[in-house]
């Protein structure tokens, strides 16, 4: 093709590449400040924002949901509850758990909700299987679970076509708050790890992979940028 209408092509929208995504690994932060930085975001972004991908490691906390229900955290004891603008219940972060948040609009994407939630599993399942662990989707129940138990819990929020909130994936960390709560407000729910399960103990080790198979899912090309101040 000639090079002349190739260039007005991309200027027309007609060869673009893919979408790019600003991954953030910002480290280990306390919860809100985190909440709050993507509240923002999401709230001064325009149609020509790039997404964003944020990682992070949380301080213990437990978060209830906007339809959450108090009765379901039992024992909080000296882990804070705070009430966030997600969708589901209640759950717990924590050290070795992997918190990534796509800050993605779903409208320039031509994703539905539904299938938004589909790809994210999938990216998570599909990061398992980098270390043969077989995870699953539950009925009723979204998440990532391995032989019934929870691996990934998944809670959201979509504002004018934009997400917030995101994906809490165990990967090595001390499970004994789930046992203060009823986890996803389901009782008795059992929540397992990735290093439980035979893989990695790092969370360097997954990182990479699940950010890879996250932007395979919505066909997104990753670029690192600086972490954000807290």
């Amino acid at each position: 093709m000639d090079p002349v209408i190739d260039a007005v092509a991309a200027v027309l929208g007609g060869d673009r590449g893919p979408p790019v995504a600003q991954l953030r690994d910002l480290g280990r932060q306390p919860y809100e400040p985190v909440w709050r930085a993507m509240q923002a975001f999401t709230d001064a972004r325009d149609a020509d924002t790039p997404d964003e991908l944020w990682l992070v490691e949380h301080d213990p906390v437990f978060t209830l949901g906007q339809a959450g229900k108090d009765e379901h955290v039992l024992m909080p004891g000296d882990i804070p509850v705070i009430h966030v603008d997600r969708g589901g219940q209640v759950t717990y972060h924590g050290p070795g758990q992997i918190v990534l948040y796509p800050l993605l609009d779903l409208r320039r994407l031509k994703v539905g909700v539904r299938e938004y939630v589909d790809r994210i599993e999938q990216a998570v399942i599909d990061t398992l299987a980098e270390w043969n662990i077989e995870g699953a989707r539950k009925d009723g129940a979204p998440g990532v679970y391995v032989a019934g138990a929870k691996v990934m819990a998944l809670g959201i929020r979509v504002r004018r076509g934009c997400t917030f909130h995101g994906l809490a994936f165990n990967i090595a960390m001390d499970l004994s708050p789930y046992q203060r709560i009823n986890p996803c407000g389901y009782q008795g729910l059992q929540v397992t790890s990735v290093v439980d399960l035979g893989g990695p103990s790092g969370l360097d080790a997954v990182k990479p992979v699940l950010v890879d198979q996250l932007a395979r899912q919505f066909g997104l090309t990753v670029e690192t940028a600086e972490p954000l101040s807290f």
